[in-house]
């Protein structure tokens, strides 16, 4: 029952929820959007126990919502949207059969990415971050050309964090401080400094981050960009949300006073 009404401050105005979409929608246009959304779209597996799905049905759907989340957020003119696609702790402890089924779909869905004339009409740059080099070869032979097709893309941008790890990230960015060789003080090394060798160095912070499935954890998701984020955990397991919890998730977000550590 705790843990129930720490999520459920995430939708605080009851008379906001009660609103149609379109009533919620005229709202959130009054309002600053979000310039950056990150997501950790939890909650596919047990979806597909609740509805005695496969795995590769419950994937499915959870990969065509984020087809669909992606569109809305465009929609609402969000310019940044970060999915966490694949840790690298699941790289690392899923079971290989459940790996091929993820990577396989990552393929399909990346493919479809280049041919959809959406990406191309609202000139989506599609990135994907993380430790590329450890995914099977003909995986790391999509994602070069997804994010060569759309490289000169500057409207909007789609990032998937794919072997990701926070911590990661920050070690690999410091052995690529430490492989420079620099001549400079390190004494004198500043945040704007260290940021330059991360993964994601020129993609603002994300100042909205929603979590699927009722659990409240980071899950070494962009840990050194989420220092000022705001978060919003959401009930429903990731392949059930709907445009009205993305519409609520942002005004939580307008409703907030940010304080930047004021």
């Amino acid at each position: 029952m705790f843990l129930e009404g720490l999520i459920e401050m995430s939708d605080e105005n009851t008379n906001e929820r009660n609103m149609s979409i379109d009533e919620l929608r005229e709202l959130v246009s009054r309002g600053p959007l979000p310039r950056h959304i990150g997501v950790i779209p939890d909650g596919n597996r047990r979806f597909a126990r609740k509805r005695g799905l496969s795995l590769l049905e419950a994937y499915e759907l959870g990969v065509r919502k984020g087809e669909i989340f992606a569109e809305w957020c465009r929609d609402l003119g969000i310019r940044y949207l970060t999915f966490y696609t694949l840790s690298l702790e699941n790289l690392e402890k899923r079971s290989k059969s459940e790996l091929d089924i993820l990577f396989d779909l990552l393929k399909k869905h990346l493919i479809r990415l280049v041919d959809d004339e959406r990406i191309h009409r609202d000139r989506v740059r599609v990135r994907i971050a993380g430790r590329i080099n450890l995914l099977p070869e003909d995986v790391q032979d999509v994602i070069r050309h997804v994010e060569n097709v759309t490289k000169d893309y500057d409207q909007y941008h789609l990032i998937f964090l794919i072997a990701y790890s926070g911590r990661g990230e920050i070690i690999d960015a410091i052995k690529s401080i430490l492989a420079s060789k620099r001549d400079d003080n390190l004494m004198e090394f500043s945040e704007k400094d260290f940021r330059k060798y991360l993964y994601l160095s020129d993609i603002p912070d994300p100042d909205l981050i929603i979590r699927t499935s009722g659990e409240m954890r980071i899950s070494n998701f962009l840990l050194w960009y989420i220092a000022y984020s705001e978060f919003y955990f959401v009930k429903k397991y990731w392949p059930e949300i709907s445009f009205k919890d993305l519409l609520l998730a942002i005004r939580s977000y307008q409703n907030r006073e940010r304080r930047f550590g004021r």
